[in-house]
């Protein structure tokens, strides 16, 4: 894949040089002037970037990105990783996790190296692609289903281009323990993250805020603050009011973007993140965490992934449902899911399937996991 043109074109934007760019699921971009970004034509912007939400718990949102926004989010992540490299854009695009392979490319001034995704993502690819590399520090951004296929009866080629990386970043939904243990067991240097669109991507790493971020805790929700957090959504100045503000501190304003994700810190001061605060399940009168209920079945022998949501009950007024990609049966899931989490907690209805259904970033199609538990629950 040439990705020349679109590094061009991403490496003006953030030298202000050039007008703001959008990168379509296809790899091709749109250069968005100043004035479709509310300035006044032949003004400079400092917008370098303007980003699709995942669209997962909704309709997609065009978050726009400055320079010093990405510039920030850039220098953190080289000072958490402890040092600059060669990446491998395993990731669409289009994504603000693909995005910023690139853009941190062009702040290291290291070329990355594209895998052709046109197949679908599979291990041989990514190790045909990782074979390519010729920096000796090297990183990569991947999803948890990504990792969990490339663990998946591995050969010994795959687990050695792996195992070369420096750091390979891990977010983009719930990670499976067992996936990071066996990924670390196996040599490789996982680190986990957390972020969104808003704010240029992952802004905690391993549970710690990157340096310049703030983060904070407020009624049970994840806020997150600094320069790192977007300038707003394009065309939507409402939500835009809604989701983010300033406040002062230290005499200086910072920029918080309220998240949708509820979360706590451990006791050494590490985010943990709960779920989201829209998966709270009500039925029979009581709430229970659709987060609570992912951890419980993640801890179940052979369970790979799962996806709970909640679905329409006539007797409970909603239910829990799980999809679950897991080598054993729903009786013995259950059993063991017993073991480890309270009664309530345990799904009405389960669907077993071999891959969790997934949007264009690699994220589960939580639209289609929710179609196909209803129907099933329904059916049952």
């Amino acid at each position: 894949m040439n990705i020349e043109p679109l590094l061009k074109a991403l490496s003006e934007a953030l030298s202000g040089e050039g007008p703001a760019v959008q990168i379509a699921p296809d790899g091709s971009f749109t250069l968005i002037p100043a004035t479709e970004l509310g300035r006044p034509a032949g003004s400079e912007t400092d917008v370098a970037a303007v980003v699709l939400t995942s669209g997962s718990t909704g309709t997609p949102k065009r978050t726009l990105l400055s320079v010093e926004a990405l510039a920030a989010s850039s220098v953190g992540t080289a000072m958490a990783l402890q040092g600059e490299g060669q990446w491998l854009l395993a990731l669409p695009m289009n994504y603000v996790a693909g995005l910023q392979v690139l853009v941190r490319s062009l702040f290291a001034g290291t070329r990355p190296w594209a895998m052709d995704l046109s197949g679908g993502f599979t291990p041989e690819a990514f190790t045909e692609a990782a074979l390519e590399l010729t920096d000796n520090t090297r990183f990569t951004s991947l999803v948890p289903t990504q990792l969990t296929r490339l663990l998946t009866n591995p050969s010994a080629e795959t687990l050695t281009v792996l195992r070369r990386f420096n750091a390979i970043l891990l977010g983009g939904g719930p990670i499976n323990p067992a996936l990071l243990e066996a990924a670390r067991g196996a040599g490789l240097k996982v680190v986990t993250t957390y972020g969104m669109s808003e704010t240029c991507g992952g802004a905690v790493y391993d549970g710690v805020p990157l340096d310049g971020v703030q983060l904070a805790i407020r009624d049970g929700r994840v806020w997150l603050g600094g320069p790192v957090v977007a300038a707003g959504y394009l065309d939507d100045a409402e939500l835009t009011s809604a989701s983010f503000s300033e406040e002062e501190h230290d005499g200086e304003m910072v920029r918080w973007y309220q998240s949708g994700d509820l979360g706590e810190l451990d006791s050494e001061g590490r985010l943990r993140v709960l779920g989201r605060v829209d998966d709270v399940i009500i039925s029979g009168g009581l709430k229970i965490s659709a987060g609570a209920v992912t951890d419980g079945l993640h801890r179940v022998p052979g369970v790979r992934e799962a996806f709970v949501v909640p679905v329409p009950s006539q007797e409970w007024g909603q239910q829990v449902a799980a999809m679950v990609v897991s080598s054993g049966t729903e009786a013995q899931l259950l059993a063991s899911a017993a073991e480890v989490m309270e009664a309530q907690l345990l799904p009405k209805t389960v669907v077993f399937v071999s891959a969790l259904p997934l949007l264009g970033n690699g994220k589960p199609d939580r639209a289609a996991i929710l179609a196909a538990l209803t129907e099933a629950a329904h059916a049952a």
